[in-house]
C-alpha cells in the first residue's frame, strides 16, 4: 500500500520551533519531489514548501520563507520541514504529498497525488 505518514506536530509557544518529518511506506520517497502544505480550520489548503529529489532546489511561499526549512535524507527515506520562529498563525494541520510523476510541474496542490494523513501544529501561550 502506497502511504506518505507525517510526524512531529504538537503544540508550542510562539517564538518556538518543530521538526516535521515525512515517511513514504509501499515506494521509495527519494524518486519524488516532495511538496508541503497546511490548512487552517475555514482556510483554503495553501503549499508552503517544494523540495527536488536531490534536495537542492526548494520552494517556500511567501508567508514561511526564512523561518521553514525543507531538507530530505534520501538513505532514510525521509523528508523534513523544520518550523521556527513559530507564529500563532502557523497553525494547522500539515500535510506532505508527492506528485503523480516524479518531478512536481509547480509547487500547488493539484499536481500532487500521494497525500499523508496530516499531523496537527499549533503555536499558541
Amino acid at each position: 500500500q502506497v502511504q506518505l505518514v507525517e510526524s512531529g506536530g504538537g503544540l508550542v509557544q510562539p517564538g518556538g520551533s518543530l521538526t516535521l518529518s515525512c515517511e513514504a511506506s509501499g515506494f521509495t520517497l527519494n524518486a519524488f519531489d516532495v511538496g508541503w502544505f497546511r490548512q487552517a480550520p475555514g482556510k483554503e489548503r495553501e503549499a508552503i514548501s517544494c523540495i527536488n529529489i536531490r534536495g537542492d532546489d526548494t520552494y517556500y511561499a511567501d508567508s514561511v520563507k526564512g523561518r521553514f526549512t525543507s531538507s530530505r535524507d534520501n538513505a532514510k527515506n525521509s523528508v523534513y520541514l523544520q518550523l521556527d520562529i513559530l507564529e500563532p498563525e502557523d497553525t494547522a494541520v500539515y500535510y506532505c504529498a508527492t506528485p503523480g510523476g516524479p518531478h512536481y510541474y509547480h509547487c500547488s496542490g493539484e499536481y500532487f497525488a500521494v497525500w499523508g494523513q496530516g499531523t496537527q501544529v499549533t503555536v499558541s501561550s
